[in-house]
C-alpha cells in the first residue's frame, strides 16, 4: 500500500502567497487543507485544486474561530505534516483608529500573532504524532520592539507598528516554540 499524501494546512490560502503555496504543493502532490475567511471563495478554490484538497472556513480574528478549526482539523486528518500560518492582516488605512478583534484584542495582535500562536498548541500533538512536521510563520522584516505593557497597543495607536509589533512576537513565539519542539523533532 502507497504512503498516504503528506498533509499541509495552510490559513489564508485563498489568496497571495498563501493561495500560490497552496496550488504548488497540489501539484506536487500533498494534500492540501485551506483555510480561508470566506465560503465561496474557499470552496472554488479547493474544487479548482481537486486532489482531495479540503477547505476550512474560520474567522481568525476570533479565538473561537482558531479553537474550532483546529478541532475540525485534528478530527478530519489522522495527520499533519506542516502547519503554514500565512493568514494575516496588514497596516490598515493610513490614519485609521485602532481596531478590535471579536475577542477585544487589537485586531493585528489578535490576527498576526494570537490566532497563529494559539493554532499551532492545538495542533502540536497532530504535529508531533506526524514527525518530521514543521510549523511555517509567515513574518515580515518590518518589526519593532513593544512594551508588553502595553501589547494591546492602547497608546499612541498607529497601524504600521501594531503590525509590525504582531510579526515581532510572531517572531518571538516562533523561537520559543522551536526549543520547546526540539526534543520531538529528533524522534
Amino acid at each position: 500500500m502507497a504512503d498516504a499524501a503528506p498533509a499541509v494546512l495552510i490559513t489564508g490560502a485563498t489568496s497571495g502567497l498563501g493561495r500560490y503555496l497552496a496550488r504548488q504543493l497540489a501539484g506536487s502532490g500533498w494534500q492540501v487543507l485551506a483555510h480561508g475567511r470566506d465560503p465561496a471563495r474557499v470552496a472554488d478554490f479547493t474544487a479548482e485544486l481537486g486532489g482531495g484538497a479540503r477547505g476550512y472556513v474560520a474567522d481568525l480574528a476570533s479565538l473561537g474561530g482558531v479553537r474550532e478549526l483546529a478541532a475540525l482539523v485534528r478530527a478530519e486528518v489522522p495527520r499533519l505534516d506542516v502547519l503554514v500560518n500565512n493568514a494575516g492582516i496588514g497596516f490598515g488605512a493610513p490614519g485609521e483608529g485602532r481596531q478590535v478583534s471579536a475577542d477585544g484584542h487589537e485586531l493585528r495582535f489578535a490576527v498576526n500573532y494570537l490566532a497563529p500562536a494559539l493554532l499551532a498548541r492545538l495542533l502540536v500533538p497532530l504535529l508531533t504524532a506526524s514527525v518530521p512536521s514543521r510549523i511555517v510563520n509567515v513574518g515580515s522584516l518590518g518589526q519593532v520592539p513593544f512594551d508588553p505593557a502595553d501589547a494591546e497597543f492602547e497608546a499612541g495607536y498607529n497601524g504600521v507598528d501594531a503590525y509590525r509589533r504582531s510579526k515581532l512576537a510572531l517572531a518571538a513565539f516562533t523561537f520559543d516554540l522551536a526549543g520547546e519542539l526540539a526534543p520531538a523533532r529528533s524522534r
